[in-house]
């Protein structure tokens, strides 16, 4: 056994972790997402175990939406690292199609990619645990709606990544959505955060979406400031989105990188 050649094999993935901020973050921040989720998870059902009267609905739902958001995020990276994989990033670039029409189709085609992973979880929800996300109502289309953009947000934001960071970005377009699961307040209210994270967690839409479910399956009365403010912020998150995208493709062609995306 060669020695020389194992530390040479080693030394040449260290190389390829400490240079890439992509892969030092990927490996830095699932350990820490975790703790932070399930402490917070943990300290909510310790300190307020009576807070839920319809604990598995409410769950259940929670979990729900939140895999819509997943999806549609996934969705939307999915595709376009579909056009890296099979080789076909420079054509999709060279070919007459313009940066926004690439965003659109992107959009409208993970709405499809979204309902056909989700449709069948949602049924199956019915029967083996009698909860349907339709008990929420006409809101239902609104909340769907807000997360919806939400998601596609974080797809633009990931696929900018790869644009500026290349492949090695890979990695955050599968863990991008739970990194903000502790500050979304998915399954606990926002006062179980510190306060200092309850002000970042309400600059997003995710505690406003989540926390007027909780209060519509508990308390069957609805608050549509919440349902519109979420829209009205995640439409914010959209257009920045958007300009995030503009501005790393336009980067990447100055820089000359988009040929090499695809190889």
């Amino acid at each position: 056994m060669n020695f020389n050649k194992i530390y040479a094999l080693g030394l040449r993935h260290l190389y390829l972790i400490i240079n890439s901020f992509p892969r030092v973050l990927d490996l830095i921040y699932w350990p820490t997402v975790q703790i932070f989720l399930w402490g917070f998870i943990s300290k909510f059902f310790t300190l307020n175990s009576e807070y839920y009267n319809n604990t598995i609905g409410i769950i259940l739902t929670a979990a729900i939406l939140y895999d819509f958001l997943f999806r549609a995020s996934i969705s939307f990276n999915m595709m376009f690292l579909e056009e890296i994989w099979s080789r076909n990033f420079t054509n999709l670039f060279i070919a007459p199609i313009k940066i926004r029409e690439i965003i659109a189709a992107l959009t409208f085609t993970a709405i499809l990619r979204t309902l056909i992973g989700l449709v069948p979880a949602v049924l199956i929800a019915i029967p083996l645990f009698g909860v349907s996300v339709l008990n929420l109502g006409v809101p239902l289309i609104f909340l769907l709606l807000s997360l919806y953009l939400f998601g596609i947000t974080l797809g633009l934001l990931v696929t900018s990544g790869l644009l500026r960071y290349g492949p090695s970005f890979e990695n955050i377009a599968w863990a991008s959505l739970f990194f903000l699961a502790p500050l979304g307040c998915i399954y606990y209210p926002i006062e179980i955060l510190p306060y200092a994270l309850q002000i970042i967690a309400k600059a997003l839409p995710l505690v406003h979406i989540f926390e007027e479910m909780r209060n519509i399956l508990m308390t069957e009365n609805v608050n549509y400031l919440n349902i519109f403010k979420s829209i009205g912020i995640s439409l914010i998150y959209f257009v920045f989105g958007i300009i995030v995208f503009y501005a790393s493709y336009f980067g990447a062609k100055k820089r000359g990188t988009l040929i090499n995306m695809g190889e």
